[in-house]
């Protein structure tokens, strides 16, 4: 097929739908993901802002934990602009090559994410296994290298996904699942040869997303065989103690996009509502909740907090 034919046959715009078969969602679901929206941008850049200005935060843990939050920032911004347009404005249309950027940004810092749940598990294996060696082995070189990789692995990994989509003719309509544009769901109006796309889009899963879970589940293995090597009990209680935010994290994050992607290798048999639910579920439970998880469960995140409102009541 010539470049004038594939381009021929490409849609000027896609047809986002969100939740649109759930009656009268649009009066609630609007209001509520503002807040959500809102709860995701204040909590992370608060725990960016805590990182950067309280010295008890400067440690390999927090570190790592503001680079997720940067993540999930732009994870978040990524999608605002179209999920607010559908919900608030009523306006369902994304443009055709907006719809590949968004993807591209979205698979990108979900990738990010990932890797960087990776690194925080190392970093819980560090503590509790070598304490001693804990800042000699996870120095702020390493960790920002750390966080780098996580980066441009995603960067590396995602960036053939607009350009894979872009040579492809589409003919099964304009219609999307989802208030937003995620690549399996712009694959599937494509016709032509689109097994390179499937095949690419697997190993993505796996060398992704399924290489980080795997890993970080070695890594709890490990930390729980030095954990019952601890003699004390309240020695064992408070080194799971210092995991469970991470372990909570890691089950939101990973819990919803399992579901999600074999709903989409088994679509025939799933509702569309419920792809829909866990789409967003997937994209926007996670940011929100990581900073309130941390806020809740670290007691140094809660002591620089109250410090920071003490100092801007003076």
């Amino acid at each position: 097929m010539s470049e004038s034919n594939t381009t021929k046959f490409q849609p000027s715009l896609f047809i986002l739908t969100g939740l649109r078969k759930l009656v009268g969602a649009h009066l609630w679901l609007g209001p509520l993901l503002c807040l959500m929206y809102i709860t995701t941008i204040v909590g992370n850049c608060t725990v960016l802002y805590l990182v950067k200005t309280e010295h008890s935060l400067q440690e390999p843990q927090y570190l790592f934990l503001s680079m997720l939050a940067g993540a999930d920032i732009v994870l978040s911004v990524s999608t605002l602009f179209s999920v607010l347009k559908v919900f608030i404005l009523g306006l369902y249309h994304i443009a055709f090559d907006d719809c590949l950027i968004q993807l591209f940004f979205i698979h990108t810092f979900s990738s990010t994410g990932s890797g960087i749940l990776l690194a925080m598990a190392f970093d819980r294996f560090v503590a509790i296994s070598h304490p001693l060696q804990y800042t000699t082995i996870l120095t702020n070189s390493r960790v920002t290298k750390m966080g780098l990789a996580a980066l441009l692995r995603g960067v590396a990994l995602m960036t053939p996904l607009p350009i894979l989509l872009k040579r492809l003719p589409f003919c099964k309509g304009q219609t999307l699942s989802y208030s937003y544009c995620l690549h399996p769901n712009v694959m599937k109006l494509a016709c032509g040869q689109v097994k390179i796309n499937i095949f690419y889009g697997l190993v993505l899963v796996i060398f992704s997303f399924g290489f980080d879970f795997l890993l970080i589940a070695i890594s709890y293995a490990l930390i729980f065989q030095a954990v019952i090597g601890i003699a004390s009990r309240e020695g064992q209680r408070k080194a799971l103690n210092t995991c469970l935010s991470h372990i909570f994290i890691v089950l939101i994050y990973y819990g919803p996009l399992l579901a999600i992607t074999v709903m989409h290798r088994i679509s025939h048999r799933s509702s569309p509502l419920a792809h829909a639910v866990l789409g967003n579920m997937y994209l926007f439970m996670p940011p929100m909740l990581n900073p309130i998880v941390y806020s809740l469960k670290t007691k140094q995140i809660r002591s620089s907090l109250r410090k920071s409102f003490k100092k801007q009541r003076r």
